[in-house]
Formats: C-alpha cells, sequence, structure tokens
C-alpha cells in the first residue's frame, strides 16, 4: 500500500473555501458569542495561506486537552490538518511513514502541518516525535472515499424530527427515534427498511459517521434499493421507577458502576433474547410501517449498529430471521456483559460463535468489522478475539459473510471508512422482484483458510 503525502495548493483549497460559503453574511449579533468551529478545509485554506487568524481557529475548534494530548486532527476525504500543543518542533508521522513539516506558529506553542493522506475509504494511523520519544496520535485516523460525501446533484431525502415511543415490552421506557425517507420514495411501491441502533450518531451528514450521505449516493447509483430507515436512540427508564424494567436496570447500574441511561442501553442492546426484537417488530416498526409503504419480507430488511449496538443486530437477526437477513456489525461487543444478569437467559454475547456453530443455519448475510487495538475487559472477555471467533464460526457453516479486520480500536472510525463499500456488499444482488433468497459463502471465501492470528502489541509496539 502506497501513501503519498503533501500539502494541496493554497489557491485551490482557498477557491473550494470560498465556494462552500454562504454567498451573504448573516448579521451580526451584538452579543459575545463562542468563536465557532472550522471545518477541515478552511482550517488547511487558512494554513496555506499563513492567515493571521490561523492560531484563534485552531483554539476554537480543538479542545484544549486534544492539542496537548496530541490527538487533534481534522479531515476531509485525504486532506488532513493536525495540530499539536508542544514545547518543541514535533515530527508527525503517518501509517508509521515522514508526514509533512510541523510549522510553528510565531509566539506560541502551537505547531500544525496539512497532510493529503492516501488512500481513501480506509483508516490509517498518525503520531508524533518528540525529542525521538513517541507521542500522542491515534490508530483511528479515517480517511473517507467521496462516496461519504454528498455528490453533486444527488437527490436528498428527509429526516423526520424526533419522534417519541413509550414502550409496553420495557414497561414505560422511552426511546427516541427518527425515520428517513429518501427522495425516490413512492408510496405506491413498498420500500425496503434499514435500522440503526445508537441511530443519532448517524444523521449529522458532517459528523465521523455520514450515513445520510452514503444512502443518497448508493440509491441515486442503483447499488442499493429505495429504502425507509429508522435512526433508534437506546430508551430511558428514568421516567418509569418502581416498574420491573426500571428494577432490573437500576440492579445492574449499582452492580457495574454504570449510569442508569448506559445500564439501559446494554440491557436493551446486549441481551441474548428475542425481547429487544420484539420492541423493535410490534412497536417502533409498527408504528413506522402504518405512516410508510414497507416490505414485509426479511429478504428487503437490514439492521446495523457499532459495538452493544452491533450484537444487537446480530441478535436480532438470529432471534428472528423472518424480520432481518443483512447485518452490518462494527466492533461489535460479544462478550459476557450480560451474561446470567437475566436468570431467563442462559446465553451470553460470548456465546454466539458456539450458538453459530451448534445451532440450525440461518439464512442472514453479516458484514463484521473490528481490529486489532479493540478492547479486552477483565469483565467481558476481547472484543476482538471474539468477533475473529465470530468470523471462523461463520465460515465453518458456509455463511455469507465478510471480516474486515483492521488496526483500529474501539471506534467507528474503521467501520465508517468502509461503509459504501459495506453497503454494496450488503445489499450485493439485490432484486426487488423476489422476496427471498437463500445465502451462501463467496465462492472465494469458501477456499480460503480459516483466519490466524499472532502475538502482537506484548511491548506496546
Amino acid at each position: 500500500m502506497r501513501h503519498v503525502f503533501r500539502t494541496l495548493a493554497s489557491a485551490l483549497l482557498a477557491v473550494a473555501y470560498a465556494c462552500a460559503q454562504p454567498k451573504t453574511a448573516a448579521p451580526q449579533s451584538t452579543q459575545a458569542t463562542a468563536p465557532k468551529k472550522s471545518t477541515a478545509l478552511k482550517l488547511i485554506a487558512l494554513a496555506n495561506a499563513h492567515d493571521p487568524s490561523l492560531a484563534a481557529a485552531i483554539s476554537a475548534t480543538f479542545d484544549t486537552k486534544d492539542l496537548k494530548a496530541g490527538t487533534a486532527q481534522s479531515g476531509h476525504g485525504p486532506d488532513f490538518f493536525f495540530a499539536i500543543d508542544a514545547a518543541s518542533q514535533p515530527t508527525l508521522r503517518i501509517d508509521d511513514k515522514l508526514g509533512s513539516t510541523m510549522q510553528n506558529i510565531p509566539s506560541t506553542t502551537l505547531w500544525y502541518a496539512v497532510a493529503h493522506v492516501e488512500p481513501v475509504s480506509k483508516l490509517h494511523s498518525f503520531d508524533y516525535l518528540i525529542n525521538n520519544e513517541k507521542f500522542g496520535g491515534s490508530v483511528n485516523l479515517p480517511a473517507l472515499g467521496p462516496l461519504s460525501y454528498l455528490q453533486p446533484g444527488t437527490p436528498s431525502g428527509t429526516l423526520s424530527d424526533k419522534i417519541t415511543h413509550t414502550s409496553k415490552i420495557y414497561d414505560g421506557m422511552k426511546s427516541d427515534y427518527w425515520i428517513y425517507v429518501p427522495e425516490q420514495y413512492d408510496p405506491k411501491t413498498p420500500a425496503a427498511l434499514m435500522v440503526f441502533q445508537d441511530g443519532e450518531w448517524y444523521t449529522d451528514r458532517d459528523g465521523e459517521n455520514p450515513a445520510l450521505n452514503v444512502i443518497d449516493n448508493l440509491i441515486a447509483q442503483k447499488k442499493i434499493p429505495v429504502m425507509i430507515v429508522v435512526f433508534i436512540k437506546p430508551g430511558s427508564v428514568e421516567g418509569a421507577p418502581g416498574t420491573p424494567t426500571y428494577n432490573f436496570v437500576k440492579a445492574y447500574s449499582d452492580k457495574w458502576h454504570r449510569t442508569l441511561d448506559d445500564s439501559m442501553r446494554s440491557t436493551l442492546y446486549d441481551t441474548v433474547s428475542d425481547r429487544y426484537d420484539r420492541f423493535l417488530r410490534d412497536e417502533i416498526l409498527a408504528d413506522v410501517a402504518a405512516k410508510y409503504n414497507l416490505r414485509k419480507d426479511a429478504y428487503s430488511h437490514a439492521i446495523t449498529g457499532l459495538s452493544s449496538g452491533a450484537i444487537c443486530s446480530f441478535n436480532a437477526a438470529w432471534q428472528m430471521p423472518e424480520l432481518f437477513s443483512r447485518v452490518i456489525s462494527w466492533i461489535g461487543s460479544y462478550d459476557s456483559i450480560q451474561w446470567k444478569e437475566d436468570p431467563s437467559n442462559p446465553d451470553g454475547g460470548q456465546d454466539y460463535p458456539d450458538k453459530i456453530l451448534r445451532e440450525p443455519h440461518h439464512n442472514v448475510r453479516v458484514w463484521l468489522e473490528d481490529g486489532s487495538n479493540d478492547l479486552e475487559n477483565p469483565n467481558y472477555g476481547s472484543w476482538a478475539l471474539n468477533n475473529i471467533r465470530m468470523a471462523n464460526a461463520l465460515k465453518m457453516h458456509d455463511y455469507d459473510f465478510h471480516l474486515s479486520f483492521g488496526t483500529g480500536s474501539h471506534s467507528s472510525a474503521h467501520g465508517a471508512t468502509e461503509f459504501p463499500e459495506e453497503m454494496i456488499w450488503l445489499w450485493r444482488g439485490y432484486d426487488p422482484a423476489k422476496t427471498s433468497e437463500t445465502f451462501t459463502i463467496d465462492p472465494v471465501e469458501k477456499t480460503l483458510p480459516q483466519f490466524r492470528v499472532s502475538i502482537t502489541n506484548r511491548s506496546g509496539e
């Protein structure tokens, strides 16, 4: 893999930034307002123009702790801006290779660099050398590809206002969700469906997980079907004290010293049962189907999430293959997080590789993503190793699966860089004239050996 680092021409970036600005400035408020954060393109344009306002823009964009820790960066596609607060000149490294020379802002301890990182649609890493010692950086440097940005002329749909639902299955739990309707949706034609756990994290087109841009681009290119998308946030039982669900979640919260909302999320997502799936089917999706014309076949339904939301998504397809047949799992927590918390559910997430091997074959297609720097927890196990176990179990039983395993940590960065590829893979061969398909292992994957591991990172390298 070849990585090229170069500084873009100042004029080109300045023009690109200028074109992105509104033609008419908004009236200035008479009240003091906090400085606005700058985009990567603006920071790069300021840097290349040697604009004296760069220092203020850096301070407004990045937290002081990130500047001092050497983790501050901002990117747009392959173009990145790096900044650090250091007493002496740092040396930037990207993917363990020398990057652009760090420049000092006079009369400050701020240093910055502009770099071009390739290839896009891939995860990269960066760090610094200060006095010949490794410092700061991250193994999660996402270079998003063009499909992660809304392409010119691509129709854009409508994201609903927040909808709040009060559950019966979870005794008064309130859940917020949003419905996305693409421009191509025709009420006369049933649409496919996709559900995102931790859905609020995916609704910002300019955020770290710009799923809406990807969906719009791929629908327009006819690489995925027209679909209604449900972005659902984990619920809260703070307003339902005394209910069985509240009492269970409160006990878990006290036992593991987790917040009540975090404990509710774990109860929803990490539990190996059909309860959350019934909540989706009978409450949330029933409400969505009352408003929009949805296809009813699992062939046309997909589900995704990250971490606990990932095992939740796989669990939904496993427990109800008649509801979901397509799964994208980022940094899945296939571990014993809710194991034995509810005596009526003897299995935990760590049991899924064995369940895949010993239980009847389910008709599901699964994309797994994880990285070698993912978490290990003494209470639950190893996220990375259990994702490899999942992949090997799926492989041994000829499931239609893909494992994308990199060097990232417990972050959405790797999954986000590949999301267009994941969606194309997940929906490949989709035929709206069909209501079912028997998914089988890819012939090339079938010829490959099992995933093996080597012992690394013992010395911190």
